[in-house]
């Protein structure tokens, strides 16, 4: 007997489940885009980092929304926690089910919230729930929204006050630390006690039972100090690790900010050299600094206690302390001077062997060595020399202290002594060695005071080094800022006039053109004709030119980079591959993407052949500098990389003149079903690979001459007519040697 009831096809509940994973991921995606617009912000999807196959967590919620420029928490929250809010703007309720409602009114009065459907109509009202009815589907999971309501340290200068901001932020740890090194202060005091009384008690009355007490109370100290020391050391280890990834953090994300042509400006080892200097400083603040300061909080309870047991020689302690000050201050901008002589010297060294190893292709073909050999032979000669001067400097406070430090460890005994021999009974055996053990350790945080000023100098420098490439005026000065609009593709300039910096014409001039949305358009003209600087301000390069830029009717400059960006797809003459596989390449970190999706781009893009003769395929390792590619492999790379998340404008520029005829040949026959369904831009000296562009825009000396189709050009505009004419006339030349006929127009009739 056969059962009535159907049976579940595997297929549809496993399609079902998914449906409602989507489902449920699409309402906590729109609750927290709502909450977002209540604060005018405009969140973009394609930044959220979804795992492949699962629903983001919500640390990759609140990292999203903070790059979109909200303050954002995640927290856990009970029914009378959210009671007590005061909800001012909308808070997101992240259900268990993985969807999302939006928390709009309390009632601690009736002990009820209000909470609507982010999948609502606009027009339909809360509902209201009680705490039985959330429990159901909430488990406490809550994000917190807001404006910023203060300077972010992604926007804070780099500054000598900043990095100790940072420092400041550790206080709780810091706190805990310096009640550490306060009690090992405390227990500092017990050898020094304990050699007088052995000294002066013991010894002299023969006391068995006063040793075994001292011996037991030493005992109890030292293990006491072994764990405060243990204690000290971890908590000191753990703040050092919290500030350097602060700080690291911050300068890479700054030095990413920055502008290209900034880049394009500066030497690449000029600015290494420059950001490494952020170990000197970190060094500094989580070794010495920190080291001092915590040595310092000893003088609290040691320098009361030398006063206590011989003020003469506190005082002749304290004085010398205060000399070797004096000295060291006194060299403070003689060092500062010869330091920066140095560092400068370095930099100009470390250019030199950033530069030979960016360019070893070129030095090793042209057999170069010898002259970049002796450059950098006289750059270390440079550095050297400064460096040995520097030292030198360096060199006299630390010869004049070290008499000073001397006269403070083992003079004060002598002169203790001349006072227990001149005044008899003045000073006990036992006490003048204590007072030696006291003073020995009230010297060397004194002494480290006055030396963490010479380190300070060198410190500062690293810091202006530093601050000469991270504050520099960033790409946007708010990237959460903009519009986020939808691109069709449809691109306009008008009247826009450009200069590049130093230069003396324009590189742009006067440059007005449309094309609607889907075009193939070609820029072709002379070398300087100004073809690449309108890619440059189409990406948003620059954004310092007059007139002009829009896409979709919006000016480029209120569109929001990363966005605009993240909607593009390029593809330079010279083109970076990362160290890694082919598919990683292809992908290039974009979150979701699949080996599917690398595939479908390779063969978009005419790579898919080689890339399946190579030995492991999409998994082949590419190494810095692709060595196993040839320029049309690296090449076909790049498009597809480019192509691979569909943009809505893809920009080539001289993509295709890397590569080998073969090659070229491969990619313009794709360049029709790559411009499929969006905008292309495609700058080439190579004609043959625009004839079948939608619109021609010729271009000389930074104005437009003409833009047409191919074929109108040769007829009506001269500049093009002239280009085609030198590229094509070996064409004329086969066909005369066969009989054919010429026709008149490519003769130029």
């Amino acid at each position: 007997m056969t059962s009535d009831i159907p049976e579940t096809d595997p297929k549809e509940a496993a399609a079902a489940e998914r449906n409602a994973i989507s489902e449920a991921l699409e309402s906590r995606l729109m609750a927290i885009e709502a909450a977002a617009r209540f604060h005018h912000v405009e969140l973009d999807r394609d930044e959220l980092r979804i795992p492949k196959g699962g629903a983001p967590s919500p640390a990759a919620l609140v990292v999203w929304v903070r790059d979109g420029g909200l303050w954002c928490r995640a927290v856990r929250m009970r029914f009378s926690q959210l009671l007590k809010l005061e909800v001012s703007s909308p808070v997101i309720l992240l259900l268990r089910d993985g969807s999302a409602a939006i928390l709009t009114t309390v009632d601690p009065a009736r002990n009820i919230i209000w909470v609507k459907d982010p999948r609502a109509a606009s027009g339909d009202p809360p509902v209201a729930v009680d705490e039985l009815r959330l429990s159901q589907v909430w488990g406490g999971e809550t994000l917190l929204l807001r404006a910023e309501r203060e300077v972010t340290d992604d926007n804070a200068p780099f500054t000598v006050g900043w990095v100790g901001q940072q420092v400041r932020r550790e206080s709780v740890l810091m706190r805990e630390v310096f009640i550490a090194a306060f009690a090992m202060s405390l227990l500092q005091l017990i050898p020094p006690i304990m050699v007088m009384t052995v000294l002066d008690r013991i010894l002299t009355y023969q006391s068995l039972s006063t040793l075994a007490l001292v011996s037991m109370f030493f005992g109890m100290a030292l293990i006491y100090e072994t764990i405060l020391g243990y204690v000290r050391r971890k908590l000191t280890y753990i703040v050092g690790a919290r500030v350097d990834a602060r700080i690291t953090l911050h300068v890479f994300k700054r030095l990413l900010r920055l502008p290209l042509d900034y880049f394009e400006r500066q030497q690449a080892g000029v600015i290494i050299y420059r950001i490494n200097q952020v170990n000197k400083i970190r060094e500094f603040l989580t070794g010495k600094l920190l080291s001092t300061m915590l040595d310092s909080v000893s003088l609290i309870i040691l320098i009361p206690v030398i006063f206590i047991l011989e003020p003469t020689l506190a005082w002749v302690t304290l004085v010398l302390a205060g000399l070797v000050g004096v000295v060291i201050v006194a060299f403070l901008g003689p060092v500062s001077r010869a330091i920066g002589r140095w560092s400068a010297s370095e930099t100009a060294k470390s250019s030199v062997l950033v530069e030979t190893l960016y360019g070893i292709r070129t030095v090793k073909s042209l057999a170069l060595e010898p002259q970049q050999r002796d450059i950098w032979d006289r750059r270390t000669a440079t550095s050297v020399q400064l460096k040995l001067e520097a030292s030198e400097m360096a060199n006299w406070p630390q010869t004049l202290v070290t008499p000073l430090e001397g006269v403070m460890g083992r003079g004060v005994v002598l002169f203790g002594a001349f006072l227990a021999i001149e005044v008899p009974g003045s000073i006990d055996p036992g006490l003048l060695i204590a007072f030696m053990m006291i003073s020995g350790r009230v010297a060397q945080p004194l002494i480290g005071i006055a030396k963490i000023m010479e380190d300070l100098q060198e410190v500062r420098i690293a810091v202006g080094l530093v601050q000469s490439v991270i504050n520099q005026p960033p790409e946007s000065v708010n990237p959460n800022a903009g519009l986020r609009p939808r691109f069709e593709g449809t691109v306009e300039y008008n009247k826009v006039n450009y200069t590049y910096p130093g230069g003396k014409t324009r590189a742009l001039d006067g440059v007005s053109f449309e094309v609607p949305a889907g075009t193939m358009l070609g820029l072709v003209g002379r070398s300087g004709s100004g073809k690449s600087t309108i890619t440059r301000l189409l990406q948003g390069i620059t954004r310092d030119y007059e007139g002009f830029v829009k896409l979709d009717g919006n000016d480029l400059r209120e569109i929001n980079l990363s966005h605009m960006r993240r909607a593009f797809g390029v593809v330079l003459q010279e083109n970076f591959l990362f160290r890694g596989t082919v598919r990683e390449n292809i992908i290039a970190g974009r979150p979701g993407l699949t080996l599917t999706d690398a595939v479908r781009a390779a063969r978009l893009a005419g790579a898919e052949e080689f890339i399946e003769r190579m030995p492991n395929g999409y998994e082949t390792w590419i190494e810095e500098g692709s060595p196993n590619l040839s320029g049309g492999q690296r090449q076909r790379l790049a498009i597809a990389r480019a192509v691979i998340h569909d943009p809505r404008l893809l920009i080539l520029d001289e993509a295709t003149s890397a590569l080998d005829p073969e090659s070229e040949a491969l990619v313009n026959a794709n360049l029709t079903r790559l411009g499929k369904g969006r905008t292309m831009v495609i700058v080439s000296h190579r004609l043959t690979s625009l004839t079948d562009c939608d619109q021609i825009l010729v271009m000389d000396r930074g104005k437009v001459l003409d833009m047409a189709p191919h074929l109108v050009l040769v007829e009506r505009c001269s500049v093009y007519r002239q280009l085609w004419l030198q590229q094509n006339r070996h064409l004329e030349s086969a066909a005369a040697r066969a009989g054919v006929a010429v026709p008149v127009l490519a003769q130029g009739a």
